[in-house]
């Protein structure tokens, strides 16, 4: 699957890193990635690119539990790398482009 594909990408480019910052969980989720067999999802908001890899930045519902959950960077290279019994990151495909906050997004996953 690819995780980044460029109707993705050129939305995240709208989103610098740093771009929502003040916007805490009024930011506008562009994309989520989830792991298949567990808790972990990563909602994006900003991104930076270059060359090699793709920084992400979003909240993170931790797979370790509740209490874990967090802001953070994710790096798009070690996303794609991660494999567990043969399951690997997905991008939710049925996840709309940027019309929901980190705050919606929550709301409808509980």
């Amino acid at each position: 699957m690819d995780l980044l594909p460029p109707n993705i990408r050129a939305v995240l480019a709208r989103y610098p890193i740093g771009s929502q910052s003040r916007r805490g969980m009024d930011a506008v989720v562009v994309v989520k990635y989830f792991f298949p067999a567990g808790r972990y999802t990563l909602f994006v908001t900003e991104a930076e690119f270059d060359d090699e890899d793709t920084r992400l930045y979003g909240y993170c519902i931790s797979a370790l539990g509740a209490d874990c959950d967090e802001w953070g960077y994710a790096s798009l290279v070690e996303l794609q790398s991660l494999c567990v019994r043969s399951l690997s990151i997905e991008r939710d495909i049925h996840f709309p482009i940027a019309p929901r906050s980190v705050r919606d997004a929550l709301g409808r996953a509980a």
